[in-house]
């Protein structure tokens, strides 16, 4: 025998489900008469009748009822593997720009984490070595270092920042047992282009009355000057938050306690003219609470 046409069954299906042809044609947006004419065809069809007509309603009749079953089902399995095929469901999204170091050493380790918390947000980042304007940019919030003295109105510090002395252990074991701060900083220095200033205050705030020690290089990136310390020579002042998880594994170590509070920190900032929706204040109080004060 060949499949019923599908119009009766869908008919069947929802006058089954209601036990009611009026109530099966109001859901199908069609006139009672029409679902009655279509399980009438179908019943044809099949050689058998499906319904008993009463006076208010209709019920299955046993062969019905023995039908309706695998209809549903059939239908049910459909309209799963539709959704589930074909339905695109939109993600939301934060687009951030931040500066290629915190992207690269500080957000990126960490986004597997939000993505496993909220599946539903798609993070779009991209990255910069300097940035204070937003116009024109396809960004949601920057993650800005400075002071926060910026133009816009909606933004939260992320951490206060401290920066340390790192060099490579071999470096460091070239100097013998006992090594001392003027002889890594006499051997090679590489500083950070903005931030040549904060030797002196490290060096006032200590009382260590360093000479002005010779540059071997000038990056301008902390990422930079990580990977080229990591590489075996030079000695550099880089934020803990940087730092931190090379110093944990062992490719940088950090010599000495000296701790030195910086006057700028990492600040997410929102662009004027951007709602703070639902994702981006999830996004901010996820990121705060990663990133240990």
């Amino acid at each position: 025998m060949r499949l019923p046409h599908v119009t009766w069954l869908r008919a069947f299906e929802a006058a089954a489900r209601h036990s009611s042809f009026s109530d099966a044609a109001h859901e199908l947006n069609l006139t009672p008469a029409a679902v009655s004419q279509q399980i009438r065809l179908l019943e044809q069809h099949l050689g058998t009748p499906l319904f008993r007509r009463l006076p208010r309603g209709v019920e299955l009749t046993g062969m019905g009822q023995a039908y309706a079953l695998p209809v549903r089902k059939s239908f049910t399995e459909m309209q799963t593997a539709t959704e589930g095929l074909f339905t695109v469901r939109r993600k939301r999204k934060v687009r951030i720009r931040a500066s290629i170091s915190y992207a690269t050493l500080v957000l990126a380790p960490r986004l597997k984490a939000f993505h496993d918390l909220h599946p539903e947000i798609e993070i779009s980042l991209s990255t910069a070595v300097w940035s204070d304007r937003m116009e024109d940019e396809p960004i949601d919030v920057d993650i800005r270092y400075g002071t926060g003295h910026w133009d816009e109105t909606e933004m939260w510090k992320l951490r206060d920042e401290v920066a340390t002395i790192v060099c490579h252990p071999d470096h460091l074991s070239s100097f013998g047992p006992s090594p001392r701060i003027q002889d890594l900083l006499g051997s090679g220095l590489v500083t950070i282009l903005g931030s040549e200033v904060e030797w002196r205050r490290l060096s006032d705030i200590y009382t260590l009355n360093l000479p002005e020690p010779p540059v071997w290089l000038a990056a301008d990136s902390s990422l930079i000057a990580i990977q080229s310390i990591a590489a075996g020579f030079g000695t550099a002042l880089i934020n803990e938050s940087f730092t931190q998880p090379f110093v944990e594994r062992g490719s940088l170590v950090s010599p000495f306690e000296y701790r030195l509070p910086m006057r700028e920190a990492y600040y997410m900032v929102m662009r004027d003219d951007t709602h703070v929706s639902e994702e981006i204040r999830i996004f901010r109080d996820w990121l705060i609470g990663q990133i240990p004060a």
